[in-house]
């Protein structure tokens, strides 16, 4: 989730969460440089982003949460109401890996610590820890997608 994602949602509360009525996110396949196929749920709209995987006991092997932006830019990422470690993947907009930042841990006070790329992107992918490295995510690897319409 994005920093600035994240504050907005903290203000809100969880009341956004109850008050919601929005249709689930779309769900697409990302095919990692191993071959491995994750379920992919994307998050485009501000609300999605800002929920992320706050909350959630975990997030099953084969799925992952593809975060993308209206534009490219250095975007910053926390761990804020998370409960299990990620991998943070960053992308440009060929959908190459910019950065990737293993094993974040979740956050266990205030203030969160703020993980941002090296370079711009256009998206970022979350998925469990270690998952990277062992799928072969890597600098300068490209990861396949199809954007929903």
């Amino acid at each position: 989730m994005t920093l600035r994602s994240a504050r907005a949602l903290a203000a809100a509360g969880l009341a956004l969460c109850a008050a919601s009525s929005a249709a689930a996110p779309a769900v697409i396949p990302l095919k990692l440089p191993s071959g491995t196929v994750l379920q992919t749920e994307v998050m485009i709209k501000d609300p999605e982003r800002q929920m992320g995987l706050m909350f959630r006991p975990s997030l099953p092997r084969d799925q992952a949460m593809l975060f993308i932006f209206e534009s490219v830019d250095f975007h910053g990422i926390w761990m804020k109401n998370c409960k299990f470690p990620i991998d943070i993947v960053w992308l440009d907009e060929q959908r190459k890996v910019v950065h990737v930042a293993e094993s974040v841990p979740p956050c266990k006070a205030d203030p969160c610590p703020v993980y941002e790329p090296m370079q711009r992107a256009a998206y970022v992918v979350e998925m469990n820890a270690a998952q990277a490295r062992q799928e072969k995510v890597a600098l300068g690897a490209t990861l396949d997608f199809t954007l929903p319409r």
